[in-house]
């Protein structure tokens, strides 16, 4: 029986009690077909604690389910009989409907979630459709001129996203580390606020956010130094924001409430939304934000497709961008970009509602072609086995590939987090210990094992008690670097603030947990009222988006997992700006650069619907 085959995919550890309790619990008083029903509902369960937001059940028919070492799963029927049993079900209800299972063609989802996808599609939809907007295009041709001056005879990708930003109520902007997504932003934003001086309109409201109080920060340093060396009247860059909020401030998340402060039916105050580090939203918070805005507002998402998708289910910014790298405009807007001084762009019109949303940047100014860790992702990302090999051998100052198992690590790891974290120890005060931290970090694959955050964390810490630069007796000590494993909307700290533990002068020397805040001025928290945390020498990749650091190691495990693919390693070696080093085994590395992620989803194919 399929009870009895679960609850032997439980012990075996390949199915969670949540995936049975939801399945038994919701089939408990079915009287037909609750077999193939409890399977369905245990599957989809677990598929959304791995990040899908559905399952294809066409995937599955007639396939093991929940195979692991030791477990030969539970059989799942032919895809006519499936389908048809769940049909039947009372427990199923097709699109728009109320049940917990929502049966959408050949895709099973728990309703919510389907809720969350096709309302999350048709904002979406509705916001990329609306027509051209009506601009002075002779003042966005000089403007575009001004901020993006002619160089050589190649596209400047960026002047094309910021003059689509301006016809369009909605834009994606996709690319890569150091190809110009917030420069671009900036400019979108001056040339925005010029429109509507010149139109002698009310100032424009303009809220920047980003997911995480790290990835805020960032975005709102970057804006104010843009700012600052943009070519722009006083008047204009005075009107340029100077702060991001994270976006549990901007929609108004309360402790011990369902919704948000704001929500489609008491929406956000604003004209324009820009958000930042997109790619780590889920769907289920993309899908307030988005229902947050009013009706005149615009929305400019900015992130990479490449990067690891949210923790938790969806893949919202790649399902947006889709996987190819072309640009696909209408003949309307490519006529428009003419006028306007972008030139001719390459390619056949499109009639997709968002084909004129979806600006892809494609050059990096952080990173020339040349430079070791541009290589390196451009290996990575490619798939490109033999051509990561010779990048690995190719000896440069910004990459660093050694070949050592986890056996063989303890000794470098020792050395590397005495040069790596003794400046963060022998810092001044908390601003400076702070600093040092944020230019240096450790990247993990996974959370256990030897090569795991867990114990790559405590080899780090014993390492500098050894040498005399931490002091362990209790839990806190100076010194120690946290970060914030759960939300705490009281203390306004949010799962993945990165934080440090050290004295308050100004309070005798009692110990204090520090963090920075997105205008760049600091928050002290006793720690004993701290939300959950853990120590954060090392990251995993998944937490360490939205970072940058000067400085990162990336370690890989000895033995092959599907969590270790093409993405993790892209955004790992990503978060370096300055050197990077990879450690692992080569066998490891390949097999990672050749797995891909893809989340269960149906976004793509509803943004593709007739607006």
């Amino acid at each position: 029986m399929s009870g009895t085959g679960m609850r032997e995919a439980l012990a075996a550890g390949s199915l969670r009690e949540l995936d049975l309790y939801f399945a038994e619990r919701l089939t408990a008083n079915l009287q037909q077909g609750r077999e193939l029903v409890a399977i369905a509902a245990a599957l989809v369960s677990h598929a959304v604690g791995e990040g899908d937001v559905c399952v294809d059940l066409a995937k599955h028919a007639e396939q093991r389910l929940f195979v692991t070492e030791g477990f030969s799963g539970v059989a799942a029927p032919p895809l006519a009989d499936w389908l048809q049993q769940l049909a039947d079900s009372p427990l199923v209800g097709g699109p728009g409907q109320s049940q917990a299972l929502i049966l959408d063609e050949q895709r099973l989802y728990l309703g919510r979630y389907w809720r969350f996808e096709a309302d999350l599609a048709d904002r979406l939809r509705q916001l990329a459709t609306v027509p051209l907007e009506a601009v002075d295009r002779v003042l966005l041709r000089g403007g575009l001129q001004r901020l993006f001056p002619d160089c050589d005879d190649e596209i400047d990708w960026q002047r094309v996203a910021a003059a689509m930003a301006l016809l369009r109520r909605l834009l994606v902007i996709s690319g890569g580390p150091g190809t110009g997504k917030t420069h671009t932003v900036a400019a979108i934003l001056a040339l925005l606020i010029e429109q509507a001086q010149a139109q002698g309109q009310r100032p424009l409201r303009i809220a920047l956010a980003a997911p995480t109080g790290k990835a805020a920060a960032r975005l709102t340093e970057s804006i104010r130094k843009l700012r600052a060396g943009l070519n722009l009247s006083e008047a204009v860059r005075e009107a340029i924001p100077a702060e991001a909020l994270t976006l549990h401030r901007l929609i108004g998340v309360r402790p011990g409430r369902a919704q948000p402060r704001y929500t489609a039916e008491n929406p956000l105050h604003l004209d324009l939304l820009v958000v930042d580090e997109a790619s780590m939203i889920d769907l289920p918070l993309m899908n307030r934000v988005v229902a947050a805005l009013p009706g005149q507002a615009r929305l400019i998402l900015l992130g990479d497709k490449d990067q690891l998708a949210s923790v938790e289910a969806g893949s919202v910014f790649a399902d947006l961008c889709g996987r190819g790298g072309e640009l696909l405009l209408s003949e309307a807007m490519r006529e428009a970009l003419a006028q306007v001084g972008v030139g001719q762009l390459p390619g056949a019109g499109s009639t997709e509602p968002m084909a004129d949303s979806i600006a892809l940047l494609r050059k990096s100014y952080r990173f020339d072609r040349q430079s070791g860790i541009g290589e390196l992702a451009g290996a990575i990302n490619g798939g490109d086995t033999a051509r990561l090999r010779a990048v690995l051998a190719s000896a440069s100052a910004e990459l660093r590939w050694r070949e050592l198992a986890e056996s063989e690590r303890n000794r470098p790891l020792a050395e590397f987090a005495l040069q790596a974290f003794a400046p963060v120890m022998q810092a001044a005060g908390p601003e400076a210990a702070l600093d040092a931290l944020d230019r240096v970090r450790i990247l993990c694959a996974l959370r256990q094992g030897a090569a795991g955050v867990e114990q790559v964390n405590r080899q780090v810490a014993q390492a500098l008690q050894v040498a005399g630069l931490i002091r362990r007796e209790e839990e806190h000590y100076a010194g120690r670097p946290i970060m914030i494993s759960r939300n705490d909307y009281h203390l306004g700290l949010f799962n993945g603030d990165v934080g440090l533990l050290w004295p308050d002068a100004a309070a005798g020397g009692v110990l204090r947990a520090w963090f920075r805040l997105p205008d760049n001025s600091l928050r002290r928290v006793l720690p004993a009222r701290l939300p959950p945390h853990e120590t954060a020498f090392a990251l995993t990749v998944h937490k360490s988006q939205g970072s940058e650091f000067a400085r990162v190691l990336l370690l890989l495990p000895d033995s092959d997992s599907l969590v270790l693919s093409r993405e993790l390693l892209y955004t790992g070696v990503t978060r370096a700006s300055g050197t990077v080093e990879l450690w692992g085994r080569w066998e490891i590395l390949a097999a990672a650069v050749g797995r891909r992620l893809s989340r269960a989803s149906g976004l793509s194919e509803r943004l593709r619907l007739p607006g």
